[in-house]
C-alpha cells in the first residue's frame, strides 16, 4: 500500500457560507427536541376531542384551563410549591454563602475531597437520597411536613448553589478585601459591603436555579411529604396514574410547571454571565 493511501484525507475546512446550514440544522434539532413536545402539550391542554388516528384535535376548548384555575387542589398545590421554593432558595443561600466562602478563600488540604462531598447529592440518584433521608426524617417526625420537604429539597439545591458561589468568589481579587480591612472595616463588613455586591450574579444564578429545582422537584417531595404536602409535580403524578390517566389535565399542569423555567431562561440570558455558569457547572 502506498504512503499516500495511508495518509488520512484532509478535514474539510469550515467556511463562512456554511454558517447558515449549521445554524439551520441546530435550530431544526432544537425545534424537534423542544418545540414538538411543547406543541403536543399545548394541543392536549386545549383539545376537546382527539380521536386516535387524527394528527390534530377535532375540536378545541378552554374548559380544562378554567377547570384547573377553579380547582382548589391545583391552586393550593401551586401556592404550596411557590412557598416551598422560596423557603428552599432563601435557606440554601444562607447555608451556601459561608460554605462557598470557606472553600474559595481558605486553604484546604483536602479541597478536592470536600468538593466531591459537596457534589455527592447530585451524583447519587435522587430516589436513593430521598429514601435515605426519609428514613432519618421519619424518626425525627419531619415526614409529611413542609419543613421536612424544605430540608430534603435543600439536599439537591445546595451543591449547585455552592459551586456557583465558589466560582464567583474565586474571581474576586483579594486586594479589594485587604483595602477594605485597611480602611477599618471588620471582616464581616468587608464581606457584606465588598464581596457580596460584586458576587451578586453568582448569587442570583444560584437562587434562580434553586427556585426552579425546588419548584419542579418530585421524588424527594413525594417520598418525604406526600400525600400531606402536595406540590404541582406530585399533583401531576396523580393525573398520570395509569388507572385514571388524564392526558389533557396533566398537560395543563405540565405547562404551569414550565412557567418558572421560561422565566429563569429569560432572566439568566439578561443578567447572568456565561463564564460564571460555565465555571460553576464545570470542573468538580
Amino acid at each position: 500500500m502506498s504512503e499516500a493511501a495511508l495518509i488520512s484525507p484532509a478535514r474539510r475546512r469550515f467556511e463562512p457560507e456554511d454558517r447558515i446550514w449549521v445554524s439551520a440544522g441546530l435550530f431544526a434539532a432544537l425545534a424537534l427536541a423542544l418545540g414538538l413536545p411543547l406543541l403536543l402539550l399545548v394541543l392536549w391542554s386545549v383539545a376537546g376531542r382527539w380521536p386516535a388516528p387524527d394528527l390534530l384535535p377535532s375540536s378545541y376548548t378552554g374548559a380544562l384551563w378554567r377547570a384547573v384555575f377553579d380547582d382548589g387542589d391545583v391552586l393550593g398545590a401551586a401556592i404550596t410549591s411557590t412557598v416551598i421554593a422560596v423557603l428552599v432558595t432563601v435557606l440554601t443561600a444562607i447555608v451556601a454563602l459561608p460554605t462557598a466562602w470557606a472553600m474559595a478563600k481558605f486553604p484546604l488540604r483536602c479541597r478536592r475531597a470536600v468538593e466531591v462531598f459537596v457534589l455527592a447529592p447530585v451524583i447519587v440518584p435522587g430516589i436513593v437520597v430521598a429514601v435515605g433521608v426519609g428514613q432519618v426524617f421519619l424518626g425525627w417526625g419531619l415526614t409529611y411536613t413542609v419543613p421536612g420537604v424544605v430540608l430534603v429539597q435543600m439536599v439537591g439545591t445546595l451543591p449547585l448553589m455552592i459551586r456557583l458561589l465558589v466560582a464567583s468568589f474565586e474571581t474576586l481579587p483579594d486586594e479589594l478585601l485587604h483595602a477594605a480591612r485597611s480602611l477599618g472595616a471588620s471582616p464581616l463588613r468587608a464581606v457584606w459591603h465588598v464581596a457580596l455586591p460584586l458576587c451578586t450574579p453568582g448569587l442570583l444564578a444560584g437562587a434562580l436555579l434553586s427556585f426552579v429545582g425546588s419548584f419542579e422537584e418530585f421524588d424527594k417531595t413525594f417520598l418525604v411529604g406526600a400525600p400531606a404536602v402536595q406540590t404541582l409535580p406530585v399533583l401531576l403524578y396523580h393525573h398520570l396514574d395509569p388507572y385514571s390517566l388524564q392526558f389533557p389535565l396533566a398537560a395543563v399542569v405540565a405547562l404551569i410547571l414550565l412557567l418558572p423555567v421560561l422565566v429563569v431562561f429569560v432572566l439568566s440570558g439578561r443578567i447572568l454571565r456565561d463564564d460564571l455558569m460555565a465555571a460553576g457547572m464545570g470542573k468538580v
